[in-house]
């Protein structure tokens, strides 16, 4: 298996801390995003594939220096105006590797408590079929800020809508999403047929009624940051559980 960790994006509402640090390198817990990420993706995968941009490609080497099986991707765009957009880098970086591999594909900014394996593991059972983890928000306003999923039997995905106006479900699809070696060349086929790059949740919305994709629930928390105010939130849950004090205000000072 091989895994794509999104981290081009700019990263705008998070400005000015992301205009000289790139957000999936910004601390939490007293260690850079990333690290909790990576950690999570090495437990089934030690080929991981970091896509990310021009402005910050150098950082993301320097971050990657010390991790083995870590490649670092420069999708050559240097701002938000010409980004390639999400589905757009999973493009980039399977032309410079081999799709003939199963996928795993992860938002360098998602930071959740389930553990990989297991998502992998309800996969696995699924046969010729991608998945996606979905989070129940809870709250139908809520879900109206996320990707929806409506599940039928066997927990398949028979709907999925990006931030509806009137949610059917609580079910909020993660950037976590699993896809089967099969299914791995229709990315250049969603993007040929004239589909937005960006926001990797479409391609599942694309997906689903072509091909079985499944949604795999999962437990604990779930933190998607967007802004600053998810930002300390994270931050300080994780400096609880690395022993440090939390704190009143953001910084990327460790």
């Amino acid at each position: 298996m091989r895994a794509i960790v999104l981290a081009a994006g700019y990263a705008t509402r998070l400005r000015p801390l992301t205009d000289s640090i790139a957000k999936q390198l910004l601390p939490i817990g007293g260690r850079p995003m990333m690290d909790w990420v990576c950690d999570k993706v090495a437990d089934v995968t030690t080929d991981i594939h970091v896509v990310t941009n021009s402005r910050f490609a150098g950082d993301f080497e320097r971050w990657a220096g010390g991790r083995p099986g870590v490649t670092v991707h420069d999708d050559g765009t240097t701002s938000n105006d010409d980004r390639l957009g999400a589905i757009g880098d999973i493009a980039f970086v399977l032309e410079r590797t081999d799709e003939d591999d199963d996928l795993l594909v992860i938002a360098g900014d998602n930071l959740f408590d389930f553990g990989l394996a297991d998502f992998v593991g309800f996969w696995r059972e699924k046969g010729t079929a991608s998945a996606l983890a979905v989070y129940d928000c809870g709250s139908l306003e809520l879900a109206k800020q996320y990707g929806v999923v409506e599940v039928g039997e066997g927990d398949r995905v028979v709907g999925c809508e990006e931030k509806p106006a009137e949610p059917r479900s609580t079910l909020a699809a993660t950037a976590c999403y699993l896809y089967h070696r099969e299914h791995v060349p229709l990315v250049r086929r969603y993007l040929a047929e004239g589909n937005p790059p960006d926001q990797p949740g479409r391609l599942i919305v694309w997906l689903f009624p072509r091909e079985p994709v499944f949604a795999y629930r999962f437990a604990g928390r779930w933190f998607d940051i967007g802004n600053p105010e998810q930002l300390l939130e994270a931050d300080n849950r994780w400096r609880v559980r690395a022993g440090l004090p939390p704190r009143d205000t953001y910084s990327a000072l460790e």
